[in-house]
């Protein structure tokens, strides 16, 4: 017996999720919690343990002892999907709840977004995806072809940029400035220690860089890569709806950040989504159910 609908949002940053108890009219949501971050790409174990977090301190918030999960339908968006081999990991790695739908975290976000209208996303976080649901049901993805090689406008292709500029400043090839000081020290210091961070370093470590570059987005190589941020997410949205006929919504971590970087025409289009992804998720899950 189904008591409770779980929507998860998961990402390179983190885990956020939605509780509703299962009702006649759908579920009444109840509480939220958030863990670290679940994309497949960090690995299926760390992705489940971060998502079991989640859902603990949701209940915890609730007041209420968390169930089995024989008790739970859960819907899943999460970043990593598009890889259908760690999908698959991931969904035989389910700990027995009563119904789980997984998709990507970018066709949840559209659900959120939209309210399940059709319409379409942005969106820019530790990565970036753009998504449409078009009138006649079709959907279609753009971008989300993951870090270094995609992801362009994200948390990640920023830092990654960032870091880019200061080993330039370092060589001597590029001018000092107190953005590329600010993103040194964040890495170590000096080049010993950044060479070090970059051995180590994942995409959601180089999106930690990301409000640095907003920070001094007065700075001309800091401008330089918004800019180019923001004509890579106006790419992303033209290709979704050429004609601009569709609601646009921007979303993610750095969606709102990033609309001042917009061309002028998308920007005054662009709009907050109606919800979020795990919005998006506890609706993919509740429509499941319901079926």
């Amino acid at each position: 017996m189904i008591d409770y609908l779980i929507g998860v949002d998961g990402g390179g940053t983190g885990t956020r999720v939605r509780i509703a108890r299962l009702s006649s009219g759908g579920g009444v949501e109840l509480a939220q919690g958030a863990s670290g971050p679940s994309g497949l790409g960090l690995g299926i174990a760390r992705a489940w343990a971060a998502v079991q977090d989640a859902i603990a301190n949701g209940f915890a918030t609730a007041g209420i002892e968390p169930p089995s999960p024989a008790r739970i339908a859960i819907g899943l968006g999460l970043a990593g999907v598009h890889n259908r081999q760690w999908a698959q990991e991931f969904v035989d790695a389910d700990p027995g709840y009563a119904a789980l739908r997984l998709e990507t975290d970018a066709f949840t976000t559209l659900l959120g977004a939209h309210g399940g209208r059709p319409g379409a996303i942005v969106a820019i976080g530790t990565g970036s995806v753009g998504e449409v649901l078009l009138p006649d049901g079709t959907r279609r993805e753009v971008g989300g072809w993951g870090f270094p090689a995609g992801d362009e406008a994200s948390g990640g292709w920023i830092g990654l940029a960032a870091i880019n500029h200061i080993e330039q400043v370092l060589d001597g090839r590029r001018a000092h400035s107190a953005f590329a000081a600010d993103v040194i020290d964040a890495c170590g210091g000096h080049r010993a220690a950044i060479q070090v961070w970059l051995g180590r370093a994942t995409q959601t470590a180089y999106a930690t860089l990301a409000p640095l570059v907003l920070k001094h987005a007065d700075a001309p190589a800091a401008r330089a890569i918004l800019t180019k941020a923001g004509e890579e997410a106006a790419a992303i949205a033209r290709a979704l709806d050429p004609d601009g006929s569709l609601p646009l919504a921007l979303c993610g971590g750095l969606g709102a950040a990033l609309r001042d970087w917009l061309p002028p025409a998308l920007a005054a289009r662009a709009r907050a989504p109606e919800g979020d992804s795990a919005r998006g998720a506890l609706r993919l899950i509740e429509l499941h159910v319901a079926a």
